[in-house]
């Protein structure tokens, strides 16, 4: 067999699983949607599961690795076909027990669902490697290792460009079991390529092994990247959408990450790894101020963040590799790092830390480890020469603590509140100079970090009650005068009046008089009664409650147990206590909850269960509106909350309504510009009683009809994708 027949076998072999294993991950997370919500910490569960498995994977992958080829090659057959048990791919288990945090049912969901499959799948490419090597006698199986990125890098992609939007689950999960009877095909042409006799060439290493600094030090290399991509998903799902097309993109660049990183040519790889340590320096510092009125400029910052980190870290990690006949240990080194990264950002952080401190954290210890040579030959100089190294280091400091004592005291139209401009660009300068001389610079990046919101981000920690972080995400509770706030990521979830009685009881931003919800609040005594029957989906700060009347009969449907602490027990907001002081609260799953309560037993259902811009799909679906016809009585209304910044949910709505014979109408609010407490919010009424919805919109000429898209179908838990509804101009 040629050796270029031989490299065009393992390719394939290398691509098919590659591709395999990373289509898969947003696949059985999409499954998991409607039962598990849409939480970003639902994906970072299934991430840290992935990592897991794959560490298993390339442990078995290395254990394996001291056999004869061929006998390598039966085993890992064997072991592929057990996996066919699992086909076609499903979620395994049924709900979670109420008691056990997601934190812990999720990634045995995940687990168990897929965890024999992944495992076996994932093996595969570090032995591919080594029977690369041994088959072409010495070719470098490396570039193998690029290639299977690239092939990881198109299965993500291809799930929420092609996959997602045109099919299924159901026939995704078919076209999964073909690729995966495709790719044992695939195997077995590589085992006839591995020599069978009992004196051929065994895969038993020969050289020097790598010392017990040099592994660690692949550790990590590998756990900053990893535990930067969760850290960096979180950010951008909690702000933006849960859904497959934001989950993938730090992964996807992850593992683009390492198609530059591990390629035969070098030059990209070099060039990119000259100028992390400048990136990191620049946008490291902006990502950890925030800049909430420019969200797409964050998501693109974060991402471009990412992949420097990633790039440069890995090429280290590609110049410390060691000779192909120990790759699979250093495969291996390089999962657990991956997984110890998983681990702190997936599962530590969130227990220990009420903020995003794995954030910071993670792009410092990416600063330290980052390769750094001196940009000019006069900044070497600078740096190399004993006398100037300390005259540019005292100037430094002096800078520093300048610039810093100016951020904290000095004028806040220059240095303070935001406005930090001329900070930002003077320290930019001097890190820039000290790239190269590695401790400089890092103490220049952690000044960095924190004047430009590290130390308000303790300051809050400090503050007793002002910040809590939970599996759903971090809340912010923020005082301003004569009002306190709620936050969540970026977006705020209340506004409640503090000192004033009467006010304290009045309902504020999206939930004002005027709004859509207002009205309908306003209308329940003319509808249905003193006695009418609310169900509210999403408690935030509980303002809601504050339209509740003698005789009526309310329950909220909260998922996050945080929230619920925030509003009804803490005393920081008093909504609950004023209006409704003993709710009847459901914790859990909104959806899930309905679905158990008795029929007709609601009047109005309110759906606002959106955290941040984040939307819960499986909220939005023809099962869940089969759920919210279930708990309604035939005149009861659904008041769907839709304002979103980077979405517009109104077609979904709209499809949604004519698939289940409802009637619809929208109201948009614009409060006036002196109002400083209400906010613009879009609210759709539905209801399956034409004449329950004309008797709420009668006397306000702004209630007008939905728009339908053009080819837009409802959604189903099967089917459902977004790329048509996003707003490009937020």
């Amino acid at each position: 067999m040629s050796t270029r027949a031989c490299r065009i076998t393992f390719v394939g072999t290398i691509l098919t699983g590659s591709f395999l294993l990373f289509l898969v991950q947003p696949m059985v997370a999409r499954m998991a949607l409607p039962r598990l919500g849409g939480a970003p910490a639902v994906w970072n569960s299934a991430m840290l599961v992935y990592q897991t498995l794959l560490l298993g994977g390339y442990a078995y992958a290395h254990a394996l690795a001291r056999i004869r080829p061929w006998v390598q090659a039966a085993v890992h057959l064997g072991v592929l076909l057990l996996g066919v048990i699992w086909l076609p791919i499903g979620l395994a288990l049924g709900d979670g027990p109420p008691a056990v945090t997601p934190a812990l049912w999720v990634p045995w969901l995940f687990g168990a669902s897929i965890g024999p499959l992944f495992f076996a799948v994932s093996a595969q490419a570090p032995l591919v490697q080594r029977w690369f090597s041994i088959a072409s006698r010495g070719g470098d199986p490396y570039a193998l290792y690029a290639a299977s990125n690239l092939g990881s890098f198109g299965g993500l992609i291809a799930y929420p460009l092609l996959v997602e939007p045109l099919l299924p689950l159901r026939q995704q999960s078919w076209l999964w079991t073909g690729g995966y009877v495709l790719l044992i095909a695939h195997v077995a042409l590589c085992a006839l390529r591995l020599p069978r006799a009992a004196t051929g060439e065994t895969a038993r290493p020969t050289s020097v092994p790598a010392t017990r600094a040099r592994v660690l030090h692949w550790i990590a290399l590998a756990l900053v990247p990893s535990g930067l991509m969760l850290a960096t998903s979180t950010y951008i799902t909690t702000d933006i959408v849960a859904m497959p097309l934001l989950w993938v993109l730090p992964l996807g660049l992850y593992l683009l990450s390492f198609t530059i990183a591990f390629a035969a040519n070098r030059e990209i790889a070099d060039l990119l790894t000259r100028i992390a340590p400048i990136t990191i320096l620049l946008f490291g510092g902006i990502m950890i101020g925030g800049v909430s009125q420019m969200p797409i400029a964050n998501l693109g910052i974060a991402l471009i963040l990412l992949f420097m980190v990633s790039v440069a870290l890995h090429t280290r990690m590609y110049r410390l590799r060691p000779d192909p006949d120990r790759l699979t240990g250093f495969y291996l080194a390089m999962a657990f790092g991956g997984a110890l990264g998983g681990v702190f950002a997936g599962l530590v952080a969130p227990v220990v830390f009420d903020w995003t401190y794995e954030y910071p954290i993670l792009i410092f210890a990416a600063g330290l480890l980052v390769p750094q040579v001196y940009l000019t030959a006069g900044i070497r100089r600078l740096w190399m020469t004993p006398s100037r190294r300390r005259s540019a280091q005292g100037v430094i400091v002096a800078v520093l603590l300048l610039f810093a004592g100016l951020t904290f005291w000095g004028p806040a139209e220059m240095f303070g509140d935001g406005h930090q401009g001329l900070t930002f660009i003077a320290i930019a300068a001097i890190g820039i100079v000290s790239v190269g001389a590695r401790w400089t610079y890092a103490l220049i990046l952690a000044v960095t970090l924190v004047i430009f919101g590290g130390w308000r981000a303790v300051e809050l920690s400090l503050e007793t009650g002002a910040r809590t972080r939970s599996y759903f995400g971090v809340y912010t509770i923020r005082d301003r005068t004569g009002v306190r706030e709620l936050d969540h990521g970026t977006t705020v979830h209340g506004i409640q009046f503090t000192g004033n009685p009467v006010l304290e009881r009045l309902p504020t931003t999206y939930y004002a008089p005027p709004s859509g919800i207002g009205q309908a609040m306003g209308a329940l005594d003319r509808l249905y009664g003193r006695g009418a029957r609310v169900g509210v989906v999403g408690l935030g700060t509980g303002t809601l409650a504050c339209y509740a009347q003698p005789g009526q009969h309310w329950r909220f449907y909260e998922i996050d147990p945080a929230v619920i602490r925030i509003a009804r027990d803490t005393g920081q907001f008093t909504y609950l206590k004023n209006c409704l002081p003993d709710p009847v609260i459901r914790i859990g799953d909104a959806r899930l909850s309905i679905e158990r309560d008795a029929p007709a037993s609601l009047d109005l259902l309110t759906l606002d269960a959106f955290s941040s811009d984040a939307i819960p799909m499986h909220l939005m679906t023809r099962e869940a509106f089969a759920a919210y016809a279930w708990v309604l009585q035939p005149r009861g209304l659904l008041l769907v909350h839709i304002s979103n910044r980077f979405l517009d949910l109104e077609p979904v709505v709209a499809a949604l309504a004519a698939d289940g014979g409802w009637q619809a109408t929208k109201l948009y609010y614009q409060p006036p510009k002196y109002t400083a407490v209400a906010s613009a919010s879009q609210w759709i009424a539905v209801s399956r009683d034409p004449a329950t919805l004309a008797a709420l919109t009668a006397g306000d000429p702004q209630w007008a009809a939905l728009t339908r898209r053009a080819g837009l179908e409802a959604w189903t838990d099967d089917y459902s994708t977004i790329l048509p509804l996003l707003k490009w101009k937020p």
